[in-house]
């Protein structure tokens, strides 16, 4: 439903059993899907095939239908920049269940193709500047355009929108370069015929979370820790974000703070669950950053937090700290 495991086991504990994985591996096959099933389509929404598919099996795909209202916004005006013959140039993780429903929807309409970070948008505009082949397009950016696609014809006119979790400021500095591009190829007088402003469409939600995140970087911090789906784009880029001032540890839930001395963690970037040992400072006073991905429940950080007051003997109570506040 979101990227957070927890979130989901509640969910399979209820009774909900999911169609598919993160990457698109089925657990229930499709012919197993009836007409008097209820599916819930997923908060990042799902690709119109697989919408036509229900709807051809005679699944009500609207009535639990829970896609983010700014996920929707990215397709609208995806929509809308395809069909004023924009090509929609889509910032986002190529497997991501979001980009490419995004991916689904703006192709509908027009062109799309998906750089996955700032390396990819500088090797893309090579091709509207015309140093690289069109042979050399394909190869590069094979299973990211839509089909039909043309570098020679299809880089004129562009916008940019995101997978909603990615770092708005990496999209934003993206959308910048593509600007720029088009204003150094086709120059400045002629560039609203070239490239579409689009950064009305970064979500709020994500790029708030993203904001306080880089207010905490300026605090004289010990440790971080960060709470939220080990699957999480936004999450993910959170962490990478503390890394860069503190120790971090990734962890999804109080359940991975096993002592004061031991904490079980996720290392993104190896993509494994690893284990420290005395991962509190014995410093006094301590202080720890405590963060999390949009896509976390309150209470799972209200969880860690209270886990962690709790190894040291002279903290307040909730009530005594609410009283003051």
């Amino acid at each position: 439903m979101i990227h957070n495991q927890e979130v989901n086991k509640d969910l399979q504990s209820r009774g909900i059993r999911f169609i598919m994985d993160t990457d698109g591996s089925h657990f229930i096959p499709w012919e197993d899907v009836h007409a008097r099933d209820i599916v819930i389509i997923p908060a990042f929404g799902t690709t119109l095939e697989v919408e036509k598919l229900l709807i051809d099996k005679g699944v009500d795909v609207q009535k639990y239908n829970t896609t983010c209202p700014f996920v929707e916004k990215v397709w609208n005006r995806a929509e809308k920049l395809g069909q004023e013959n924009y090509t929609v140039i889509i910032h986002g993780k190529p497997k991501h269940e979001e980009t490419r429903a995004t991916f689904s929807h703006s192709s509908g309409q027009g062109h799309s193709i998906i750089v996955r970070d700032m390396e990819d948008a500088i090797r893309l505009s090579n091709y509207i500047v015309g140093s690289k082949t069109h042979d050399e397009f394909f190869d590069e950016f094979n299973g990211k355009f839509s089909a039909g696609f043309d570098p020679s014809i299809h880089l004129q006119r562009i916008g940019v929108v995101n997978q909603t979790t990615m770092l708005a400021t990496e999209t934003q500095a993206i959308a910048d370069f593509f600007k720029q591009i088009m204003v150094t190829h086709f120059g400045e007088s002629n560039i609203k015929n070239h490239f579409a402003e689009t950064r009305d469409t970064l979500c709020y939600a994500t790029n708030d979370n993203q904001d306080a995140t880089y207010e905490l970087l300026k605090t004289d911090a010990d440790l971080a820790i960060v709470v939220g789906g080990y699957n999480s784009s936004n999450t993910s880029h959170i962490v990478e974000l503390c890394e860069r001032h503190f120790n971090t540890f990734f962890i999804h839930s109080d359940s991975e703070i096993k002592s004061k001395e031991e904490i079980q963690h996720f290392n993104y970037h190896k993509k494994e669950l690893i284990t420290t040992h005395q991962f509190l400072p014995t410093k006094k006073p301590l202080k720890i950053i405590l963060t999390s991905g949009a896509s976390c429940p309150d209470t799972l950080v209200d969880k860690v937090m209270m886990k962690l007051v709790g190894y040291f003997e002279q903290a307040k109570s909730v009530d005594e700290v609410l009283a003051n506040y």
